[in-house]
């Protein structure tokens, strides 16, 4: 797995054994899905756009007060052992908050 940060968005990428057409049933049919991304987390259980076996995408919004909205993008590749390489790309969308230490020097803390 490999973790990247752009801007307001996190990306994660997994090298994972199944082959695309089994990983995309997992992330665009409902009763799949749902075993890992409940409805309840998703703003709609419709995706909001989909390119079939290659992207889709879905809104999300907390539940509890600020109630902030993000988008959480899905994107398949087939990788070069016959797996999947999937993309997770979850961008915030509330202009509210911003990530800890964006556009600043990191700094340790000590416990």
């Amino acid at each position: 797995m490999m973790t990247e940060r752009k801007n307001k968005d996190v990306v994660l990428k997994y090298d994972l054994e199944a082959p695309p057409e089994k990983v995309w049933r997992a992330i665009s049919l409902s009763s799949l899905r749902q075993q890992w991304l409940p409805s309840q987390v998703l703003a709609e259980s419709a995706p909001m756009c989909s390119i079939p076996g290659k992207e889709i995408r879905y809104k999300m919004q907390d539940d509890e007060p600020p109630y902030l909205a993000s988008i959480v993008t899905f994107q398949l590749m087939p990788n070069a052992q016959g797996g999947t390489t999937l993309t997770i790309i979850h961008r915030l969308e509330d202009d509210r908050l911003t990530p800890a230490n964006d556009a600043q020097p990191r700094l340790m803390c000590a416990a």
